[in-house]
This record gives structure tokens, sequence and C-alpha cells, in this order.
């Protein structure tokens, strides 16, 4: 009998497909990294990269399973997004090869030793454009425990955002608990437009992720101070609310007590690019083991920290394994 099907105890009736631990979608792409100013060329190395995709890498290694879908063109950029994820071990089987469109492109460019700047070739992409179908066949294998979505996948025009729209509501349907970061990226839209959509989100999430200055864009009238906002999203239904301050750590809200701050982890940064989603990939981890508000923020802290101590979107994304590595003293060789 094929894994996930059957009958439940003592009841005759089809068992529920065992779904994922995470589904999340949205747009990956291939990423070039350049060595300097792009204008005086040089060397580009090869990735991917999507803020999503991102979040399902690391939740991966952390150990869960994780199903990731979207749109790739029908190219060899999109077959390299396909043969990375499945490399890191998450589940594809969903995503969509579109004959139409091509995989989107991102060039990072170090343009100073603090300052990279992004050039985005992403309109009419595939992944701009992902079929509401690929969610729900998703769900249709299994629903998953956690929904995650960012605030980038609806920026990308129209169709993503019906689609974004499509699996808040399976989620809602299935009890399925959702995770927003906002994520909100002003090359892609405007500030009034992000409001206007994440405000009509807001009903059915769970678990919000934002920077001090995105909590305004989920909210009504003027903004007022971090713990003000955050009182009034939980008020507004949502339960967790996560703020971060980059270099000062992250702060949590719950309707069950304080707020509770949590430290960034001290480590020499290389390149902070991807340090957000590794921060809640280890969030995300840390729920679903079940761990309380102060081991999620301390989870993410680590992860966000990896990631900040190595270059590239995902690629210093820890294992569970690794964790602890962190805390050991500077010219520790594990051997």
């Amino acid at each position: 009998m094929p894994a996930g099907t059957g009958t439940s105890a003592g009841t005759g009736t089809p068992a529920r497909p065992a779904g994922p631990d995470v589904l999340t979608f949205g747009e990956t792409m291939v990423a070039l990294r350049g060595s300097g100013p792009l204008r005086l060329g040089g060397t580009l190395r090869v990735s991917v990269a999507g803020a999503e995709s991102n979040v399902a890498i690391g939740l991966a290694r952390l150990g869960h399973r994780v199903h990731w879908t979207g749109a790739v063109g029908a190219d060899e950029a999109g077959e390299l997004v396909l043969r990375t994820l499945r490399a890191e071990d998450v589940e594809v089987s969903g995503a969509t090869r579109d004959p139409d469109a091509p995989t989107g492109l991102i060039l990072f460019e170090p343009r100073l030793p603090e300052v990279t700047r992004v050039h985005y070739y992403r309109t009419g992409s595939a992944g701009s454009r992902p079929a509401a179908a690929a969610v729900a066949r998703a769900y249709a294998a299994g629903p998953p425990r956690v929904l995650h979505l960012t605030g980038i996948t609806p920026a990308l025009g129209p169709v993503a955002r019906a689609t974004a729209g499509h699996a808040l509501r399976l989620a809602r349907r299935h009890a399925t608990l959702v995770c927003l970061d906002v994520n909100f990226r002003a090359r892609l839209w405007t500030a009034a437009e992000a409001t206007e959509v994440l405000r009509d989100w807001l009903p059915s999430v769970d678990v919000l992720i934002a920077s001090d200055d995105e909590l305004a864009l989920c909210l009504p009238g003027p903004a007022g101070g971090t713990d003000e906002d955050a009182a009034r999203l939980l008020a507004l239904g949502v339960r967790e609310v996560v703020v971060t301050h980059g270099a000062d750590g992250a702060t949590a809200y719950a309707g069950d007590g304080g707020p509770r701050h949590q430290p960034a982890v001290p480590v020499r940064a290389v390149d902070p690019v991807g340090a957000g989603d590794a921060f809640t990939a280890g969030y995300l981890s840390a729920l679903l083991d079940g761990a309380d508000l102060a081991g999620r923020l301390a989870r993410a802290a680590t992860t966000g920290a990896f990631a900040a101590a190595s270059t590239g979107d995902w690629e210093g994304a820890p294992t569970r394994a690794e964790l602890d590595l962190l805390g050991a003293p500077p010219g520790t060789v594990v051997r």
C-alpha cells in the first residue's frame, strides 16, 4: 500500500495523507554574484536564490520535511533551480515548468565592503505567474503543518498575488498554521500596494515576522512604536509577532505574556544576504519541535548568525548537528 494511504484505525474511512511539515512557494531565481562592479566585468558565481526556497533549505537542513512549489522556465536555469532544491532534500514534485516564460535572474553586485546592490530581471518570468493548481496539488498530497509565505510573492504581479490568496484560503480550510514574513521590497512594489494586500491577508496570519519599519505596512491608521504596533496586531488575531532588529537581535510578542527579546548571536559578519530567511527557518524549526517562545528565538538567532557568517543566500544554513558550533571558542578545530 502506498505511503500516506490506508484507513483510519477503527473507522474504515480513508486516512488523511501525511503532509509535509512546511509548504512554501514563490519565485526562485538563478543568482549571479559578481566579484566587483558589474560594469567592469570580472567573474560571476552561479547559484540560486529566493526567499521562500532559502527558508525551505534552512528547514530541510534542520531535518524537517519541506515542500517548495512554484514555477520555473522550461530552460537550463530552471533545471538548476530544481536540481539545487532536490539536492538539499526539498520536495519539488509540485513545481511546474513554464514553456512560455523564462526563469528569473538576480545579480548581486558588491559595490563597497558593506554595500551590495541587487539587480532584478524577473518581470514576466515564470516565477511571477505560478499556477494556483500547483498549490492545490501540494495540498491534495497532504495538508502541511505550516504554510510559509512572504510579501515578495504578491509583489510579482496579479497572478502570483491570486495564487498566494488561494494558498491562504486552503490553509484556512485545512487549519494549517500560516507564517508570513513581510519581506518588503521597494524595488518590486510601493508601500501603498503592499499595505493593501498585507492588511487583507492579516486575518489568515498566525505568525508574523517583520522588521521594525515593516509593521506599519500591516496595520490600518498611523504607525506607533514597536510595542504598540505589535499589540495592535495581536489584538487583530495574529498569534505571534516577531520583530527583527538586525544587529540588535529580535523581539517576539505573544498573547500569553510580555515581549521576549533575544540578542543577536555575535559572529564575524561576512554577508547579511539571506540572514533573515535563515532566522525564519530557525524560528519555524523550533516551533515545529514544540519549543517555547524563548527557544524559538534562540534557534532563530543561531541560524541567522550562521547565514551572516557565510557568503550566499542559503549556503551557510546549518544542519541540526551544527547548531552548537557558534558556541565554540575561536580557533576550534572539530576533529
